[in-house]
């Protein structure tokens, strides 16, 4: 499999992330976000969407990063991390569809505000940033309350679920993150997820620096 990815971007930091978490064989081919290579017409015959990531496995093509990980792992047969009970997968796509429908959105307006712009040389929007509040509150509520019912998003141990989900807050201190009022999400997250190794080795620093060359 290859991977056609920038290892900064939230999306493909999942992918990267969670293909570590399946013990998947890849090849990276990054592909440079602030660079804009993703808009050249070599990336545009993979993706015409212009995003990232986009997976390569032989002749088959496939762009959107959930479906890259429901791919790889039942390719892999991974199924401790996506399960093949009807129920436990219905419970793990329906946190992978919220992630992409409602919680992406959301976090992102608070990574382009406080990491983008300033990265960029512009100023946050307050005025953006307190008119997302109160939606970013309500999302964060459900996932709390969910998050105290068990210390993984779908039962007593991580899926690929935990990865999808804690990737659009996976800058959350630079983002400014209102995450006090969530006990249960912020523990979730600075006690679970940032310790797990695949989590680590794929670790986005300040001003979206990498810890080694990707």
């Amino acid at each position: 499999m290859e991977i056609y990815a920038d290892p900064i971007s939230v999306n493909c930091r999942k992918v990267l992330a969670g293909l570590k978490m399946l013990d998947a064989n890849y090849t990276l081919k990054r592909v440079g976000f602030f660079e804009g290579e993703q808009k050249s017409p070599e990336y545009l015959a993979l993706n015409p969407n212009a995003t990232m990531p986009t997976l390569v496995d032989g002749d088959f093509v496939l762009w959107e990063s959930n479906p890259i990980l429901q791919y790889a792992a039942d390719k892999l047969g991974q199924g401790q991390f996506y399960p093949m009970d009807m129920r436990k997968r219905a419970d793990i796509n329906r946190w992978l569809a919220w992630e992409s429908s409602s919680w992406f959105p959301s976090c992102y307006i608070y990574l382009v505000e406080n990491v983008v712009k300033p990265v960029l040389g512009a100023e946050p929007d307050q005025a953006v940033l307190d008119g997302e509040a109160e939606r970013f509150h309500k999302l964060a509520s459900i996932l709390d309350a969910r998050l105290q019912q068990s210390d993984w998003l779908c039962g007593d141990t991580p899926t690929i679920a935990d990865i999808v989900v804690a990737s659009p807050m996976h800058m959350h201190g630079e983002q400014k993150l209102p995450l006090d009022n969530h006990p249960d999400l912020k523990k979730w997250m600075t006690e679970r997820v940032e310790k797990l190794p695949c989590w680590r080795d794929t670790h986005v620093g300040p001003g979206f620096t990498l810890p080694t060359a990707a």
